[in-house]
């Protein structure tokens, strides 16, 4: 099975001089042939928005009018505010079995969530984990226990899994622990790693390579922050980019990671 997915912060439909994008940004992800994608900062409803710009998805929520007739879509609402909320989304070209929202807020000042979907593609389920990461170190550590606790519990242990989002963890701090309890790799290890064999005999010799790193998702204008990830486990790692330059910079503060897949 090969699948081709994406994972973007969409900064609430809104560019980042708050001018509403959502049409853009429609086209846009559609421009990227992705069969699931995984969205953070969602937007299910926003009356102040709406009122202001009469915007076409109001009635819906932003993941509905992404998703349109040609894609599933689920949504797990976290920040809940007088008017409106927001929080992850999956769009989904399979059929979404099941779904569940996880809340892992850790204080007041940060609503956050786990979005958890199952995929029923014609070969097998796989188990797919919308996350975004608080923006206190201590809170992404606790937080990412429950994801491995979540992701442990749910799905199977043969299981092919995606975990993917913000993760704001712009040390690196938290994939060490993700590969070691839940035998995951960040898309971009295989890539570093084939690069680096390719380019050096020292690792040859050694049979090691230097630690594999996060792409630079933001801010979108000139990314430098590693801050958005795509986690796998069951899958082989065909590519991996980031989506940069126009229209990327204009619609959102992050910009967009894309890999394709194949099962193992």
């Amino acid at each position: 099975m090969e699948l081709r997915i994406a994972t973007y912060n969409i900064h609430k439909g809104a560019s980042i001089d708050h001018r509403p994008v959502i049409q853009e940004l429609k086209r846009s992800i559609r421009s990227l042939s992705a069969d699931v994608i995984f969205l953070q900062e969602v937007q299910g409803r926003h009356d102040l928005m709406a009122n202001r710009h009469a915007l076409l998805w109001q009635d819906q929520g932003q993941h509905a009018y992404l998703a349109g007739s040609s894609l599933y879509c689920a949504y797990g609402k976290n920040a809940v505010y007088d008017y409106g909320h927001h929080g992850n989304a999956l769009l989904s070209a399979y059929p979404i079995v099941s779904q569940y929202n996880t809340d892992v807020s850790d204080h007041a000042l940060e609503s956050r969530g786990i979005l958890h979907c199952v995929l029923q593609t014609p070969e097998t389920k796989v188990y797919c984990y919308v996350i975004h990461l608080g923006l206190f170190n201590g809170s992404r550590v606790r937080q990412t226990h429950a994801l491995i606790d979540t992701v442990q519990r749910s799905a199977p242990n043969d299981a092919p899994v995606i975990i993917a989002g913000d993760f704001n963890d712009w040390n690196n701090n938290l994939s060490d622990l993700l590969r070691k309890t839940l035998r995951v790799k960040e898309v971009f290890d295989e890539m570093a790693e084939r690069e680096e064999r390719k380019k050096s005999f020292f690792p040859r010799l050694t049979g090691k390579v230097p630690k594999p790193l996060p792409a630079r998702t933001f801010p979108a204008l000139f990314p430098f922050f590693r801050l958005d990830r795509i986690y796998v486990r069951g899958f082989q790692v065909d590519s991996a980019c980031v989506m940069q330059g126009s229209p990327w910079t204009a619609l959102s503060d992050h910009a967009p990671l894309v890999a394709s897949l194949r099962t193992e």
